[in-house]
């Protein structure tokens, strides 16, 4: 099978993803093996990749948004049939024993593995995960659509939660992304108002599109007070100015696994009057399995660009320098269409 290794961590710039041809893997008992055919590029990959997340396991394949047919099934499986169409997600193992797995937490587990970073991921023809940390794909969506909803949606989808935005409140997003834009969606879904702060002009554009109340610059003040925020962009210098345009007793949620650090805040200016921030940790299977079904009843429409499985280090290029709005997305050839059978 093909695979896309990373062996030393550089900057993407340098294509330090290498093209290898290797035996394909085996599923242990409980595991099962997935014939990728779509894995979504994610920030998180190129954090890996340029060392600002430390290597865990070298060489790595990377890859956490994966889509793709059950190949086979390891001993003790039955969960999935051979030819179902699964997802693999960024939490691959918990212990299942420890008190955060015990109380709904898994995903604070001091134990937890995570794909593409633990154990090989989806940038590759076929990927191992346990059956039990897999998701089956609602057919309302192709495989292409259905990547980034297996990271950018569930980690959005557990931010959102996180800012405790109420059905029909005010939502601030500041980076507009692949978790970015669905989350608004959902967020809209819910008869929210979002205001959004991005870089990118395409990207505005983009979240216009997509209903958003205001577009601005980052460094724009937003025309309202929010309930709630989230921080998508890994910009710590963000931090402050969202506060401020936080209503009392707003909650601002950092979405992202990795930020650059945050400058000093101002107590009476950023924080008085009950203002929290939160961090946004991995996700729980929990999360994942909500955000698939809500993403299928509104129905959500990832906006996505696909490339083949070899050019992932040039998809990850381009995700660097912002050039793409939505999601990246790789493909094997093996994958159903992409265009969408929702399509107008």
């Amino acid at each position: 099978m093909r695979a896309l290794a990373l062996a030393a961590q550089l900057p993407i710039e340098g294509a330090p993803l290498r093209l290898e041809h290797r035996p394909t893997p085996e599923p242990g008992p409980g595991e099962i093996l997935v014939r990728v055919t779509a894995c979504g590029v994610c920030r998180t990959d190129l954090h890996i990749v340029e060392g600002e997340l430390p290597f865990v396991r070298v060489p790595i394949v990377p890859g956490h948004q994966v889509v793709g047919l059950v190949e086979r099934r390891g001993a003790g499986t039955a969960r999935f049939e051979t030819g179902a169409r699964v997802g693999i997600a960024w939490l691959r193992r918990a212990c299942g024993a420890c008190a955060y797995c015990a109380s709904g937490r898994e995903n604070l587990c001091e134990r937890a593995e995570f794909t593409g970073y633990h154990a090989d991921g989806g940038f590759a023809d076929y990927a191992v995960v346990p059956e039990a940390f897999a998701y089956r794909i609602p057919a309302i969506f192709t495989d292409a659509e259905a990547a980034p909803l297996l990271c950018a949606g569930i980690i959005g989808y557990r931010a959102l939660t996180r800012s405790e935005v109420p059905p029909g409140g005010k939502l601030g997003i500041y980076g507009f992304g692949a978790s970015a834009h669905v989350t608004l969606q959902v967020a809209r879904a819910r008869a929210c108002e979002v205001f959004v702060c991005t870089r990118e002009a395409s990207h505005r554009e983009l979240a216009r599109r997509l209903g958003a109340t205001w577009v601005g610059d980052t460094r724009e003040p937003m025309p309202v007070k929010t309930d709630g925020t989230i921080i998508f962009a890994p910009n710590g210098d963000l931090v402050p100015h969202a506060l401020r345009n936080l209503a009392r007793g707003g909650t601002l949620a950092l979405a992202g696994i990795y930020m650059t650090p945050l400058p000093a805040l101002e107590y009476a200016r950023d924080l008085f009057y009950e203002r929290s921030i939160r961090s946004v940790t991995a996700n729980t299977r929990a999360d994942g399995e909500g955000l698939l079904a809500e993403a299928a009843r509104i129905p959500i429409r990832p906006e996505t660009t696909t490339f083949p499985l070899e050019e992932a280090n040039r998809a990850l290029q381009l995700l660097k320098r912002g050039a793409f709005a939505g999601a990246g997305v790789l493909l094997t050839g093996g994958g159903s269409p992409v265009s969408s059978p929702h399509d107008d």
